[in-house]
């Protein structure tokens, strides 16, 4: 047999489960008439979002189409380049969208199944978030397969090294598509969450006094509608472009490993193995009625580590059949595989209010939100250490396990297959993430409904979860997006040297452009996040001033007896999100495509390396602070240091709002912006190298 056959095969498992997860989930009650309205009223904002952000984006692909397509006409690239870019931008959206859709049907279906118990609650909002993680892995694979077999069967003449060299250097490129995608659909959707969120807590909460939901809040709906376009939509594009990034660049370094169709074999059915162990992981999340942190984040873990195991065990029988003289690869796997674990309960423990640093956190807005902002930012600074200690280990231990002191190319190829390795559980990984803003959701629409107080409770249980599961899932998304940069900086190195063999890198770090390129490259995320996180303080003032407005001119609607105007927030949100999602997504592509131009190909690949490590480090430093400044007002809103309403919550919630765009916008859109320059990069090496002035 074929094993490359797998991937298919893996990807029609994963749609199939995910549509029969999804079958489940909508057979479920959507519970009050109350509830349905609100429900709708969410589904309705979030799908008008998409749609116009959708509409939006198609004119930035069709511009790109352009472009590429004229490039290939000019020579600088193959025919497919184009179309690889559409099918990765279109899969990416798709992911996204899917997922949204199934959080939006699942968000009242939890709050209902609540009111029986906590196990039922959890289990609908976990399945939604699995619908989420198994789209992302099962799509990937059939973008993968589509491209692999088609190619493989257009460059059947070829000699098999030339005709696998062929396929790996086209499919790297529909990466470009995917990330693009993913930036958009993360950085806009952040804005419109973050802006929303901190319009309705500034005045909600800190000003009116009202609890967190109060259906009085205008911004209430726009609130638990950023929850699906931004963590949800947003997050699936994000990670659907991690997973096939981590696989193509594997594959692309595999041909300079000397491993041919071997090497790329085992990316490709890694990933389909992934699919399997991630399913069986899903039946093993249960919980009792405890609703503690330590017993649900415990149920959680059980079907990760399940997965993780299964993995372990698969991979080891599938590298002894494929490169039985190589076992290095295994172990290579195997140390991303922990990596990512690692980095999970590395997250966990700086953010969930079940462990010292938050709660410490908590206690420092006994003395104002000065102290608790200072307090975050510092332990945000502090959590960078250990998990750029965890990835640097991962690095040096699968390309020394793959063979890197004796092939230098081998070695870079284990670093590949490592964040495969890592990104093998993404389908149980993505479905602890995703499941956090249905349980947010659900918890705003038992608020809004007026559930019963044993109600609110399980779903702020599952809320509180849903915080730490997604900083978790924040935390994992940008280990791996280090992993998988530096294996497209490795592969745009090959993919340069595949353009001009005779061409030899100067990486020198007195060599002035690559000098350059590492202060250009280690500016750039700091700019961006100034970008991202400066759009949201723009959309919030709107929110802020929209929200007022509201609350003085609509008479009783503070007493309960009038309605406020949810749509007006949506649309400022959605409006303010468009607008201010385009200049970050233009430096990422017209950055490295500059920097080429000036300094030459050594200055763009230290411009890549500077932008990996001040990005990877920055990004872990913000979603964690943001993280923890969450969780540290849900501890104080549990009755610890006067509970809501008293000053040490006022100042919790100052610090939530500061950390909101640092963890749901800023935060994690850098790791995209790390992987959208290196996929521009290697897609526009041809073009670089014939017109830079650096020659």
């Amino acid at each position: 047999m074929n094993m490359m056959l797998l991937a298919p095969i893996g990807s029609v498992l994963a749609l199939c489960f995910a549509g029969y997860l999804a079958y489940s989930v909508t057979r479920k009650s959507e519970g009050t008439d109350q509830m349905k309205k609100i429900a709708d009223a969410i589904r309705q904002g979030a799908n008008a979002y998409l749609k116009r952000q959708y509409s939006g984006v198609a004119i930035f692909f069709i511009v790109m189409m352009v472009i590429l397509a004229a490039l290939a006409i000019a020579g600088f690239l193959t025919p497919f380049v184009p179309f690889a870019f559409l099918t990765g931008g279109f899969f990416s959206g798709l992911s996204g969208f899917l997922g949204m859709k199934i959080a939006t049907a699942a968000n009242a279906r939890t709050a209902n199944a609540a009111r029986e118990s906590l196990n039922s609650g959890l289990r609908v909002a976990f399945n939604s978030g699995a619908v989420m993680g198994l789209v992302v892995v099962g799509l990937g694979l059939l973008d993968l397969s589509i491209w692999y077999f088609f190619l493989d069967w257009f460059y059947r003449d070829l000699d098999p090294a030339q005709r696998i060299q062929n396929i790996t250097s086209a499919m790297l490129t529909f990466g470009m598509g995917a990330s693009s995608m993913a930036l958009f659909a993360r950085v806009g959707g952040g804005i419109f969450t973050k802006a929303a969120d901190v319009g309705a807590d500034l005045v909600g909460k800190v000003e009116a006094g009202i609890p967190e939901d109060d259906p009085r809040n205008p911004a209430v709906i726009a609130d638990n509608v950023g929850d699906n376009v931004g963590d949800v939509a947003g997050m699936g594009a994000d990670l659907y472009e991690s997973y096939v990034g981590s696989i193509v660049s594997t594959c692309a370094l595999a041909v300079a490993a000397g491993l041919g169709v071997n090497g790329v074999t085992i990316p490709m059915v890694m990933a389909a193995i992934g699919v399997i162990a991630s399913i069986i992981g899903t039946f093993f999340v249960r919980s009792g009625e405890k609703a503690e942190q330590k017993t649900l984040l415990r149920a959680l873990r059980t079907g990760v580590y399940i997965s993780s195991v299964l993995i372990f065990v698969a991979a080891y029988f599938l590298v002894r059949n494929i490169l039985p003289n190589n076992m290095g690869v295994f172990w290579a796997i195997v140390s991303g595989l922990v990596a990512g674990n690692l980095i999970g309960f590395v997250t966990e423990y700086f953010t969930s209010d079940t462990y010292n640093p938050t709660r410490k956190l908590a206690k420092t807005s006994l003395t104002g939100p000065a102290t608790i902002i200072i307090g975050g930012l510092s332990l945000g600074m502090l959590s960078t250490a250990i998990p750029v200690i965890i990835v640097g280990a991962a690095v040096a231990a699968s390309f020394f396990l793959a063979g890197g002191a004796s092939n230098f190319n081998l070695g870079l190829y284990g670093v590949g297959i490592s964040a495969v390795g890592m990104l093998s559980t993404l389908g149980i990984t993505l479905a602890t993430d995703a499941y956090g803003p249905v349980a947010d959701n659900a918890g705003g629409i038992a608020e809004m409904s007026h559930l019963p107080p044993e109600v609110r409770q399980r779903t702020d249980a599952l809320d509180s979860l849903g915080n730490t599961t997604a900083a978790t899932g924040k935390g994992f998304a940008i280990g791996s997006a280090a992993l998988t940069a530096l294996a497209l900086i490795a592969a745009y190195t090959d993919e340069v040297k595949l353009i001009n063999p005779n061409f030899v890198f100067n990486l020198d770090l007195v060599n002035p452009p690559v000098l350059i390129g590492l202060f250009v490259g280690g500016m750039l995320p700091f700019l961006f996040a100034s970008l991202t996180m400066e759009a949201v303080g723009r959309a919030a003032q709107q929110i802020v001033v929209e929200v007022r407005r509201q609350f003085k001119e609509i008479v009783g609607l503070m007493e309960g007896n009038a309605q406020p105007d949810y749509a007006s927030c949506v649309d400022i949100c959605t409006r303010a999100a468009q607008k201010e999602m385009l200049t970050p997504a233009l430096v990422a592509i017209i950055a490295p495509i500059l920097v080429g131009l000036l300094l030459g190909v050594n200055g763009v690949a230290g411009m890549l390396a500077g932008a990996t490590v001040s990005g990877f480090i920055l990004a872990i430093m913000m979603a964690n602070s943001g993280g923890s400044w969450d969780n540290a007002k849900k501890y104080i809103e549990a009755g610890n240091f006067g509970g809501k309403g008293s000053d040490p919550h006022k100042a919790a919630v100052v610090g939530d709002t500061v950390g909101d765009p640092f963890k749901d916008t800023s935060g994690p859109s850098i790791n995209i912006l790390i992987k959208l320059l290196s996929m521009v990069s290697i897609v526009f090496a041809s073009f670089i190298m014939s017109n830079t002035l650096m020659k």
